[in-house]
């Protein structure tokens, strides 16, 4: 079972599920116009920010998002997005995400 947080809407999963099908990118319009999520362009783009702002998506400008990898073990039942951590599915502890280590360019 996915561990939803309180913040999430039901149209949530459905573009989290669109966004991983298509490559792990889109845009509001994209999802809108795959008649996946029946709301306006409007409001995916309000859940897709909100999805971003909780790391399970990453806007990379231009109206577009990303699926990270947060995003697909939430779908895969591995990260709870309350909590905002992984899931240990054979010991049921929940381990804390940890943050993209900076790229060094050491010369």
């Amino acid at each position: 079972m996915r561990l939803s947080g309180s913040w999430q809407s039901v149209w949530d999963d459905r573009i989290l599920e669109w966004m991983r099908e298509n490559e792990g990118t889109g845009t509001p319009k994209e999802v809108h116009d795959s008649g996946l999520v029946r709301v306006s362009r409007t409001q995916i783009g309000r859940r897709m920010k909100k999805l971003a702002e909780h790391g399970l998506l990453t806007h990379v400008g231009n109206g577009a998002y990303v699926i990270t990898e947060e995003g697909k073990a939430y779908l895969d039942e591995e990260y709870d997005a309350e909590e905002g951590v992984y899931i240990d599915s054979e010991n049921g502890v929940s381990e804390p995400s940890s943050p993209a280590e900076p790229e060094t360019n050491d010369v």
